[in-house]
């Protein structure tokens, strides 16, 4: 154990963010100098209120089943190198879900029974920051090749899990990408302020070094068909993720400037990485409406006030989150509770149990105003509660419904569920022979902890399948076999 009263003795302290005046003038993290090194000097004493509990749930809250009492006491005694051996041990990428995951882990930790949680998710970004510093995040080349061949479709956190493990099996592995850069909507679709795509690169140099194969800029599907994917490697794994925008079909859709939010982030992106897009979205100088409460819509926030948007207004048709636990959410599971993201710190209003009732265009065919009405707790409009607000620009970040169907899908002849996911069973296999699905694309939209878990778990199947049976890779509990939270 760390410090047997640290958590008596300390209280919960996190990394302080760059003031907001000067963060929303650039694209860099908001952290100063990152978050780990923003971290520095407070990272000791707060892995010291961890209580290495007799039964730690954070290990049950976090998909990865990271061992979290183990890396905190490493951190507080000092020893980094062993710490970061712990923390890679189950998590290929520490560094992704230290800035990005929502960090269920703390949820779940038994201190915040009745006091605030241990910094977890701050503790791992330190560990692999410090580790990336000292020049401790190595390549781990495979010792021998098995002659075995993986195509990997999709290069998201899902599809890169999978090939560094299946990489490092001794499997020879190409990583396909239809964007020009690999990395999915870690490169595309999280703003430089929540994770500056250096951070990505930095992992992906390793990977190349491993003997891992990137292939950007295919569209698999119709330049590499499905049929040609079987041809060729001896296992394919699915890991496309959910990219299908859930729609608002109401009156008015049809106007200009209503965009998916996937449509405006990736443009947003590639500007602020120094990149040219002809026809640009751009918030300048307008009312914004993002429709959708969660990150995306937050991510969606963060970006149009660095763009320099009149106003924004963030809608959901939920009502406000309490900032207490609910008692129908008891510990250790994860609560619906108000959340501030560094988005919110920084401008916007944020609207909560309304329906959007029509768009309302201009003269050009363009959305100028947005009718919208309260709604109760069974989502019905409340009579007398219709109001009209400024929308010169609407994104809809509500989530996503599934893969894209057409092409590879459709090619190798996958089954889906009712939900448009493609079905798998709990060794990730789909009904193809020799075809596996991972992450969002058969587990629907989730958490990019759930991606690297099922990655994981993943290329362990993936593994068993070519050498007939057995595999050194360490396979997380499957999600059909996960217990459910008491």
């Amino acid at each position: 154990m760390a410090d047997p009263k640290g958590f008596l003795n300390h209280g919960r302290e996190v990394a302080g963010r760059r003031p907001v005046d000067e963060r929303v003038g650039d694209w860099d993290e908001v952290y100063p100098g990152g978050p780990g090194r923003a971290l520095l000097p407070i990272i000791r004493t707060q892995a010291s209120r961890c209580m290495d509990c007799g039964i730690p749930f954070c290990h049950q809250g976090c998909p990865l089943g990271n061992i979290i009492p183990e890396w905190n006491d490493l951190v507080y005694r000092d020893d980094w190198d062993a710490a970061i051996e712990r923390l890679h041990a189950t998590n290929n990428f520490p560094e992704f879900t230290g800035r990005l995951c929502p960090a269920p882990c703390e949820t779940a930790c038994v201190l915040g029974i009745n006091q605030d949680p241990v910094t977890i998710k701050n503790v791992e970004v330190s560990i692999i920051e410090r580790a990336f510093e000292s020049h401790n995040v190595r390549p781990q080349p495979p010792e021998w090749l098995s002659g075995k061949t993986v195509a990997v479709i999709g290069s998201g956190p899902a599809g890169l899990a999978v090939a560094q493990q299946l990489t490092r099996a001794g499997h020879t592995v190409a990583v396909y990408e239809r964007a020009d850069k690999i990395g999915g909507l870690l490169r595309y679709g999280i703003p430089e302020f929540k994770m500056e795509k250096k951070v990505l690169d930095r992992r992906l140099e390793q990977m190349r070094r491993e003997g891992t194969v990137f292939r950007a800029g295919v569209q698999v599907g119709e330049e590499l068909t499905g049929d040609q994917l079987r041809d060729r490697y001896d296992a394919v794994v699915l890991a496309i993720g959910s990219t299908v925008g859930r729609d608002l079909p109401v009156p008015g859709r049809e106007l200009g400037g209503i965009h998916q939010a996937m449509e405006f982030l990736p443009q947003a992106n590639r500007v602020a990485l120094g990149e040219t897009v002809p026809d640009q979205i751009r918030a300048d100088g307008k009312h914004v409406v993002i429709i959708g409460g969660g990150d995306t819509g937050a991510d969606c926030l963060g970006t149009s006030i660095r763009q320099g948007a009149a106003s924004i207004t963030q809608l959901e048709i939920m009502p406000r989150p309490g900032e207490d636990r609910p008692v129908n959410q008891p510990w250790p599971t994860y609560p619906m509770t108000f959340r501030v993201s560094s988005a919110h710190e920084e401008g916007g209003d944020r609207v909560y149990a309304v329906s959007t009732q029509e768009f309302v265009g201009d003269e050009n065919g363009n959305v100028k105003e947005l009718r919208l009405v309260e709604v109760d707790s069974k989502f019905q409009p409340v009579e007398g509660t219709e109001r009209v607000i400024p929308a010169e620009l609407v994104l809809l970040a509500m989530g996503f419904t599934g893969p894209e169907r057409e092409g590879v899908v459709e090619q190798l002849g996958v089954d889906l569920d009712e939900r448009g996911n493609i079905v798998r069973d709990a060794k990730y296999a789909s009904t193809v022979e020799g075809v596996f699905v991972a992450g969002d694309a058969g587990r629907g939209q989730s958490l990019i902890v759930w991606a690297i878990a099922e990655g994981r778990a993943a290329a362990a199947a993936v593994d068993r399948f070519l050498t007939g049976g057995a595999t050194t890779l360490p396979a997380p509990i499957p999600p059909t076999e996960r217990p459910v939270t008491a």
